[in-house]
């Protein structure tokens, strides 16, 4: 098994490898096919070494032949295999029914997974375009409903390799092994929860197929952006860092303020602000006096803190009250960059604006807001979605969730493989929203920003979490992004 590569494809574009694979660089089908059928097996044998009961569940396209290969390798080694076909036998083509030959396949009947320890889906793969019905619907059923753990070929069955949707119905598996190019939707919406731990082989095709096809996406994860890092000048001083001011804090959300203020010191802001309502500036600096907080009624109150800020974030507990709108209207005018996130997000619905220096950070409900779209319809496509907030509204767009997609104006998409489910608790956008303007404040590019920050904050969620994902607090993860935020000294 390999690392994760950074290029990520559409299922269109896998279809093209694998064609300039056969064709062009002379890898017979057939090999390909029995190359996937073995590193699966491969790593069936690594996840479960104890298991001696398994089920392949097939197509009848390639994705089932490369579950036939992997019943063949399992049933030589001694392991008990139960083979089943679903589908009609004989619409199997070519290198899937060369490695059917021989095998004894049968339909798949309610309760005839429960006897296996493991089960192998190889379903229907990536070509699937329209919604899992009749005995497919059926045989996923049987395979969730088994209890038991699932390897997934290529694929979970039921899944949009391009978009991360599911089409109806979907595997839920334990593993998945992807070949030859690392799909898009594997990583992002519905992806990560059905795929469990995913795993990649390129099946030793040539790496100049690669060059042919440009990627779709790319893949993001903080390691990369971390070996960037510099250990700071022995003669630095605050002002070398950038100020941040976080504007936000109404009346009972004075918490946001403060976790994306915290947040923005930790990861190394030279100083940061906070203008917020009277009644919250004095607690806050209580329980953070490192944060210089301002109260502010009015929007002309907040001219002297603007002259002194780098970089602004717009939207924590700011409400959708006359307080919030008022200050958000001064804060479009600023020249500074902005990152915008929660009601500045939503009140920005209500008055379309477009710039190009700032960075919007919605989830998909905040997305549908800005969309006129729910945020169901957001999640059936995430890359239309960024696409569509980014041509609407300029700037870099950081769209949420599980593979948190980032998009700036070269179209793109970055794909975050960090985070955990850890994260769905309040403050979590907060806390992200802070590490991005002070990654801005330092002197990075909003796009590289965006994305790092994405990534830091993804990580320090992954290492708070090792103590267990429910009941992770936003402020948990504030140790974690100092430690991440400083390179090792060689």
């Amino acid at each position: 098994m390999q690392t994760l590569p950074p290029d990520l494809y559409r299922a269109a574009q896998v279809r093209e490898l694998d064609r300039l694979a056969i064709e062009e660089f002379g890898i017979p089908g057939a090999a390909l096919m029995a190359r996937a059928g073995g590193a699966a097996y491969a790593l069936l044998r690594q996840r479960w070494p104890a298991a001696r009961r398994i089920a392949v569940v097939c197509g009848t396209g390639n994705n089932g032949g490369d579950g036939f290969v992997l019943a063949r390798l399992a049933s030589e080694a001694g392991l008990e295999v139960a083979l089943y076909q679903v589908g009609d036998p004989a619409h199997l083509r070519g290198d899937a029914l060369a490695a059917a030959a021989g095998l004894a396949a049968k339909p798949l009947a309610a309760g005839d997974l429960r006897h296996c320890e493991v089960v192998v889906d190889a379903l229907l793969g990536t070509g699937l375009t329209g919604e899992v019905r009749d005995a497919w619907r059926q045989a996923v059923a049987a395979i969730n409903e088994s209890g038991r753990p699932v390897l997934a070929l290529d694929i979970p069955s039921g899944l949009d390799a391009d978009t991360g949707a599911v089409l109806g119905c979907a595997v839920r598996a334990a593993a998945t092994i992807t070949f030859i190019g690392l799909k898009q939707g594997l990583l992002t919406g519905s992806g990560p929860a059905l795929c469990g731990d995913l795993y990649f082989d390129d099946l030793a095709v040539p790496g100049a197929i690669y060059q042919r096809v440009p990627a779709a996406a790319r893949r993001l994860d903080w390691a990369h952006f971390a070996a960037t890092l510099a250990p700071r000048a022995r003669d630095a001083h605050k002002g070398d860092f950038g100020h941040v001011l976080v504007v936000g804090g109404e009346a009972g959300f004075s918490g946001a303020a403060r976790l994306a203020a915290e947040a923005a010191a930790r990861v190394g802001a030279g100083l940061v602000s906070v203008a917020t309502r009277p009644a919250h500036a004095a607690a806050i600096a209580a329980a953070r006096p490192e944060l210089m907080c301002h109260g502010v009624e009015t929007a002309a109150e907040l001219e002297p803190l603007l002259r002194r800020a780098t970089v602004i974030v717009a939207g924590p507990g700011l409400g959708l009250g006359g307080w919030g709108q008022r200050l958000l209207g001064r804060l479009l005018q600023v020249r500074q960059p902005l990152v915008v996130d929660a009601d500045a997000l939503n009140l920005l619905a209500l008055d379309p604006v477009r710039r190009e220096d700032w960075v919007l950070t919605p989830h998909p409900g905040e997305a549908g807001r800005l969309l006129g779209e729910d945020a169901a319809q957001v999640q059936q496509n995430r890359f239309a979605a960024a696409a569509g907030l980014q041509a609407s509204f300029g700037g870099v767009v950081v769209l949420k969730g599980p593979g948190t997609l980032v998009l700036g104006d070269d179209g793109m998409p970055g794909v975050c493989s960090g985070g955990n489910p850890g994260m769905a608790s309040g403050g979590m956008g907060d806390v992200l929203s802070g590490v991005i303007a002070a990654l801005i404040a330092q002197g990075w590019g909003l796009r590289e920003a965006a994305a790092a920050g994405v990534c830091l904050h993804a990580a320090a969620a992954d290492a708070a979490a090792v103590e267990g994902e429910r009941g992770l607090l936003a402020s948990d993860l504030f140790p974690h992004l100092r430690r991440l935020a400083n390179p090792s000294r060689s």
